[in-house]
């Protein structure tokens, strides 16, 4: 059928013609190729500067387990069973989703196959809806049909979820969790909750594809889109994090959306590719089953006037992880040093050594604060600097953080981390979660790809011509 005229109901469909013979060989076939290999960097080209990413993305997810096997293993003290509870928090929201990005960049395609990806690699919700026009227009569209506008998640809106959760209070533009299509998260989101309870809800994610584009079978959409419904909250499957259940059946939930499009809309016109995939079962990151008749709606939304200028075109946001890795930096760097400063300034720091006078002990006082002091100046700089999207200060950074941690894990049979009946001191504990923590922030994708995005952005800004 064609894409724009509305589907027949219950179409017949032809069956194919049957396949030309191939002529019989006459001769007994020979391979005339000589095997060669497919190494994985013909598949994805690796640069030192990737190899060296890679290598800190996979020791951030052997630190985190560390820190969670750490953390276990204090919980069985009677005085810190409540370390139960940061070990989950670790294990379901750093080690496990880390895991599963590494082994997933692995074996999992980067192209488009119809189907989403979460933040921790996992295949998210099919892609079951189309869409051709701006995105004014495709605003316009859900905005008249009922839908609201999702906000995006930040540490407030977040907050707002987890209240809103807890007490079933309603939250009409509640943010939804990052799915990436095309490499980065959805543009924007809607949604429409049910009887005012924020545990269930209609929300559809939107994807611009790239210029120029096509769809498999050579057809246009300049929008795609991931509907499905919420039906509860529960733990996921793969990685025990708090999350939204989602409903089985997602065409449900498709040819709802486009309902609420031709009811408002009806000057709209909607067509289906049919077997744009076939029809399937499976689960989505967060482990839900779904299923799905494998049909894609196209909406065609061009025809919607619109008034007004043109969406100011998005910059890029520093991520939030950038932000939160620095400020560990700070904090680690920060509660040390004022413990190590105060025992420096002991009076009897020095009195073991009799060979010291007083003048030579404080010297030898002032000599260890100074160094101190610029220890922490040196770190305070390093943050600031990877903060502003700095690509040579993060690498150092990282670096720097991977040999701190390294030289705790040697260290830490000696210094009672994960010995059974031994407790760590707090401030050592939280030295090295600060550590971890940061290194996990810091070499995270989306830290990756902004100081990338900058870098390339300081690249163009030196290639233009000075005004005269």
């Amino acid at each position: 059928m064609v894409i724009g005229e509305p589907a027949p109901q219950q179409a017949q469909r032809q069956p194919h013609p049957p396949l030309p013979k191939a002529p019989p060989h006459k001769e007994l076939p020979v391979y005339q190729h000589p095997p060669t290999k497919v190494t994985s960097d013909q598949v994805r080209p690796r640069y030192f500067s990737t190899m060296l990413d890679i290598g800190f993305f996979v020791l951030a997810g052997i630190a985190s387990l560390y820190l969670a096997w750490i953390l276990a293993a204090d919980g069985l003290n009677v005085d810190r069973l409540w370390y139960w509870i940061p070990f989950w928090g670790v294990l379901a929201y750093l080690a496990l989703p880390r895991l599963h990005r590494v082994l997933t960049w692995i074996y999992v395609p980067d192209y488009f196959i119809g189907r989403t990806r979460t933040s921790d690699g996992l295949l998210g919700d099919p892609v079951n809806l189309g869409f051709l026009g701006r995105e004014k227009q495709l605003h316009q569209v859900m905005e008249d049909s009922g839908w609201t506008l999702a906000q995006p998640i930040t540490a407030r809106t977040a907050w707002k979820m987890i209240v809103s959760s807890l007490f079933k209070r309603s939250y009409p533009q509640a943010p939804v969790s990052p799915l990436f299509l095309f490499g980065h998260q959805q543009d924007f989101a809607y949604q429409q909750e049910v009887d005012g309870n924020p545990h269930k809800r209609h929300h559809v994610r939107f994807w611009k594809t790239p210029e120029g584009w096509l769809l498999p079978g050579g057809h246009r959409a300049d929008w795609l889109a991931a509907g499905t419904y919420d039906r509860s909250v529960g733990l996921s499957l793969f990685t025990l994090q708090v999350t939204h259940k989602i409903d089985a059946n997602i065409d449900i939930e498709r040819n709802y959306i486009v309902s609420t499009i031709e009811h408002h809309h009806p000057e709209v016109p909607v067509g289906i590719i049919e077997d744009f995939s076939t029809g399937y079962h499976s689960r989505n990151g967060g482990g839900d089953v779904i299923q799905t008749d494998g049909d894609l709606p196209i909406v065609d939304v061009s025809v919607v006037p619109t008034s007004g200028s043109q969406p100011v075109p998005k910059k890029p946001r520093r991520p939030s992880s950038l932000i939160l890795g620095c400020v560990l930096i700070l904090l680690m760097s920060i509660f040390p040093t004022a413990t190590t400063v105060l025992n420096l300034l002991r009076p009897d720091l020095f009195a073991d050594v009799p060979e010291l006078g007083e003048s030579e002990a404080g010297v030898a006082r002032a000599v260890s604060i100074g160094f101190v002091v610029l220890v922490v100046a040196l770190l305070t700089v390093l943050a600031i600097a990877t903060a502003a999207g700095v690509v040579w200060t993060r690498t150092i950074t990282l670096l720097l953080l991977s040999g701190l941690i390294i030289a705790i894990a040697f260290a830490g049979p000696a210094m009672g981390f994960g010995q059974p009946g031994r407790s760590l001191s707090f401030g050592d504990l939280s030295t090295l979660s600060f550590a971890i923590l940061a290194l996990l922030a810091l070499s995270s994708t989306s830290v990756r790809n902004f100081v990338e995005a900058k870098r390339q952005l300081r690249r163009e800004n030196r290639k233009r011509p000075a005004p005269e």
